[in-house]
């Protein structure tokens, strides 16, 4: 069934992660690492477990020290770029009723990833893109810093107090918790700490997100 668009409360907007809040990517990010570290023969759990953590070029330079980082970045992009041309991806349950009823104003996109390859994931899944997205290149501090998040609000021309923050990582819930934005926790078995709501599943948080977008007609997105 089609849900029709519908205007938002004025002045709220939804800022969404993209890699394990939108799309389901764990096992494409899994894949492209195993063979980054095969190139330089290194433990592909190990450059796993840091890449988890970190940016890729501090994780260059705890796996692989030695190793030009621009060379690894390379490396890197590369294997990326081939996954989203020929990986599977799915969007999770939920993701396209929920961006297919916010109008395209009222919310955006804020990922440690490049907007080319967001664009790519989502026009193989299906899922609509909006007017904003923050990507990497555009900042130059990424989360956990809150300024991704903060840029987000000011090209949508949103105060950060009227923003609702969907994030599924620690990373992405602290950068949205300094921006002084409203943070849900997704599709985690325990919550982030610091997550003012936390829902199992994108799906389950549905009702809530077009409840803060537009609270009058919450019970119409049941």
């Amino acid at each position: 069934m089609t849900t029709e668009p519908v205007r938002p409360r004025p002045g709220k907007y939804v800022l969404f992660d993209v890699d394990g809040t939108l799309i389901d990517a764990v096992d494409n990010q899994r894949r492209v690492w195993r063979a980054w570290a095969g190139r330089y023969g290194l433990d592909a759990d190990e450059v796993r477990r840091v890449a988890l953590r970190t940016r890729p070029m501090e994780t260059f330079a705890e796996v692989a020290p030695d190793q030009d980082p621009r060379e690894c970045l390379a490396a890197l992009h590369e294997l990326e770029d081939e996954d989203v041309r020929s990986g599977v991806y799915a969007a999770f349950d939920g993701a396209s009723e929920l961006l297919g009823t916010l109008p395209l104003g009222a919310w955006a996109l804020v990922t440690s990833n490049y907007e080319h390859r967001v664009r790519g994931r989502f026009a193989r899944t299906g899922l609509p893109v909006p007017r904003v997205i923050v990507d990497a290149a555009a900042v130059e501090e990424g989360k956990p810093s809150p300024a991704p998040y903060l840029l987000a609000a000011e090209q949508l021309g949103a105060r950060p107090e009227d923003c609702l923050v969907v994030e599924d990582a620690p990373s992405g819930v602290e950068a949205g918790l300094r921006a002084g934005m409203t943070v849900w926790g997704v599709n985690a078995a325990v919550a982030v700490a610091g997550v003012h709501r936390h829902f199992g599943s994108l799906r389950e948080a549905v009702p809530g997100i077009l409840a803060f977008a537009r609270p009058e007609g919450a019970a119409a997105a049941g």
